[in-house]
């Protein structure tokens, strides 16, 4: 009986569980040195016909909840309160299936 709870437990975990993708880049205005450098050594390896390339960050998060709007709003949350320079850069949350 205890190892059917316990595995009841662990599906219930399962179904629980929301992922999210989260990019985030510099706005299009910001000066992106790393990118820049990117694009220069790429150019200098033969690859001519680059016009831009941009850096910038993915997360992807796990997160235990059931409904997809409440979950999306607090991974939103994580952006604004640390994942996310809001002065310099723009972000996308996607749901992964």
């Amino acid at each position: 009986m205890k190892l059917i709870l316990v595995k009841q437990y662990h599906l219930n975990l399962k179904k629980n569980k929301l992922k999210f993708s989260v990019t985030v880049t510099l706005k299009k205005d910001v000066l992106d040195p790393q990118g820049k450098v990117v694009q220069n050594t790429l150019l200098n390896m033969g690859i001519d016909s680059l016009q831009n390339i941009r850096q910038g960050k993915y997360f992807e998060i796990e997160i235990d909840e059931n409904d997809d709007l409440f979950a999306k709003k607090k991974v939103d949350d994580m952006c604004k309160k640390l994942l996310v320079n809001l002065i310099i850069e723009d972000y996308k949350i996607n749901q992964i299936k």
